[in-house]
């Protein structure tokens, strides 16, 4: 099992460099196709209206100015892939409001990886909540990279957040490809004595069981924490010097009112490491 398409959103923002390489150096050791998409920032209703008689000619003009950017972005893509030796490319301009154009494209991977929103980037897109929008709508595995992160890929070093909800048993098995990879995997459980009817008497048995069979040798981590659990497993991953966490996300995207679970709000906003993520 591994990912044979993997996604990476392209963009003129100031880490589109470095989320490129870190996707090219997975499509590597992953002998994954690999496809750069770049979105116009406009729904499709708006580029279906230029094409009719009457668009004006600004219109028409601006909507070529918003093709071309982002093309010129995919020529970075293609420049550092070649460079980094990646085997299979393609490079696609969506005409599609960036949030919703990712989402639908994403469904068709095995992976998709974007970055953390970014409020000090001053690009045109900048100040988006289109991250948590993909993950909710995509369907599938999402990495996010984290804004103040070096974009090194690794994955030695999994840090699981197991709460046995079905969320994050379908990250667990999308990440079956990363899971293989690593050196280290932690199962982390934080207050399984509040839900004995969950976790039962032997919190953790169960799934490391499972990856075990696939394989995976796990280490349980119990926690008993009165704190928020979000702020708690970003500061575990940190001692742990995990470089990577797999989790569920939790909550809705509806109209494009985004109602997060608590944990989920604050790994998106406080993310030190990459996320792996699924709904």
């Amino acid at each position: 099992m591994a990912f044979k398409t993997i996604l990476v959103h392209v963009d003129d923002s100031a880490h589109a460099a470095d989320r490129i390489r870190f996707a090219a150096q997975m499509a590597i050791e992953c002998d994954a196709h690999l496809i750069g998409v770049s979105t116009t920032g406009m729904s499709r209703q708006f580029f279906k209206h230029i094409a009719a008689d009457d668009a004006t000619p600004d219109l028409e003009k601006f909507a070529e100015t918003l093709r071309l950017r982002a093309s010129h972005t995919l020529d970075k893509f293609e420049t550092i892939t070649k460079q980094l030796g990646v085997s299979s490319v393609e490079r696609r301009v969506i005409e599609e409001e960036i949030s919703s154009g990712l989402a639908m494209h994403a469904r068709y991977c095995d992976l998709a990886i974007i970055g953390q929103t970014d409020p000090h980037d001053t690009s045109r897109n900048a100040n988006i909540r289109f991250p948590e929008i993909v993950v909710l709508e995509s369907g599938g595995p999402v990495l996010i990279l984290p804004f103040h992160y070096d974009y090194q890929y690794s994955g030695k070093r999994i840090l699981i957040a197991w709460n046995a909800s079905p969320a994050i048993r379908k990250a667990i098995q999308f990440s079956l490809p990363i899971l293989y990879r690593a050196e280290i995997v932690q199962v982390v459980i934080f207050n399984a004595e509040t839900h004995p009817e969950i976790f039962g008497e032997s919190p953790g048995t169960d799934i490391a069981q499972y990856l075990a069979r696939h394989g995976i040798t796990v280490e349980i981590i119990q926690r008993t924490v009165k704190a928020a659990i979000g702020n708690a497993l970003i500061s575990l991953s940190e001692s742990l010097g995990s470089d990577l966490i797999v989790m569920g996300c939790y909550g809705h995207a509806r109209l494009r009112e985004i109602v997060l679970g608590g944990t989920t709000k604050t790994v998106f906003k406080s993310m030190t490491v990459p996320v792996f993520m699924t709904h």
